[in-house]
């Protein structure tokens, strides 16, 4: 296995009296592919958030590369190369395409002056050059002009998804990339990270469709109450007990429902 790129250490997090994340430890090697997975509430997006400093750990370490970011805030965890894509797209409605993947290109602009360079300002910037490259690398490219709120669902996923690749990321975090595709658009996800992988990029991934988890996944880590239940590969994760109880309640729990 390769060295590991991100390790989290006994970390908590708690909301109020509600331990919302417990004692989570793991550790992503360099390019791999690695799922957190659980049933809803289980605190994989929390973990995400911890991850990019939107939430700040109440205790533990978050390590990258080896170096301790737990207090390291959220700007700067993107220029270290930490990206994601949210389960509820956040892109920019009201603009291009080409313009909201230029935003992805602020993080390597340092002062305030330089995070203007990345917009129409310029017409033609270098920026620009290279948001056109990385749209038609995607095969987004005749939609670079167009306005992004009125695009299909499934094109302002892969939007996102370049977005997020412009901030030039070492670790790229995905939560529910497949989330509302059908089935040629989720395979046509799965290859396209499967390419930015082989490109070096570690990936990892809140999802909730374990085919998709198990034809792309190497690893999954397998959350229920904030705690980690499993870390193993997905077909084991499949058929451990802990996990099918985590998903689908005790045998007895299952016939209160059936008798319900």
């Amino acid at each position: 296995m390769s060295a590991a790129i991100l390790e989290l250490d006994c970390v908590c997090k708690n909301f109020g009296g509600l331990k919302v994340i417990d004692k989570l430890s793991f550790q992503v090697s360099v390019g791999e592919r690695v799922a957190l997975i659980g049933p809803n509430g289980a605190g994989k997006t929390t973990a995400f958030n911890l991850i990019t400093d939107f939430y700040h750990l109440d205790s533990g370490r978050i390590l990258l590369e080896g170096r301790d970011i737990t207090d390291v805030p959220s700007r700067k965890r993107i220029s270290y190369g930490i990206a994601r894509t949210f389960q509820n797209i956040r892109l920019m409605p009201h603009l291009t395409v080409l313009e909201n993947v230029m935003i992805g290109q602020s993080a390597h602009n340092a002062s305030a002056l330089a995070m203007l360079q990345p917009v129409n300002l310029f017409p033609g910037n270098r920026w620009r050059a290279q948001a056109r490259k990385a749209l038609e690398a995607s095969g987004l490219g005749q939609y670079a002009l167009e306005t992004t709120g009125e695009l299909p669902y499934g094109i302002q996923k892969r939007i996102e998804l370049v977005r997020a690749l412009l901030s030039d990321p070492k670790i790229l975090l995905l939560d529910e990339p497949a989330a509302g595709l059908n089935p040629s658009e989720t395979e046509e996800l799965r290859q396209q990270l499967i390419e930015i992988s082989q490109r070096g990029v570690t990936l990892i991934v809140v999802e909730h469709d374990m085919h998709f988890i198990g034809a792309f996944c190497q690893r999954v880590v397998v959350l229920n109450f904030g705690c980690k239940i499993a870390e193993c590969s997905p077909h084991e994760a499949q058929a451990d007990p802990l996990v099918r109880e985590a998903y689908l309640g005790t045998d007895e729990q299952l016939g209160q429902s059936h008798a319900a």
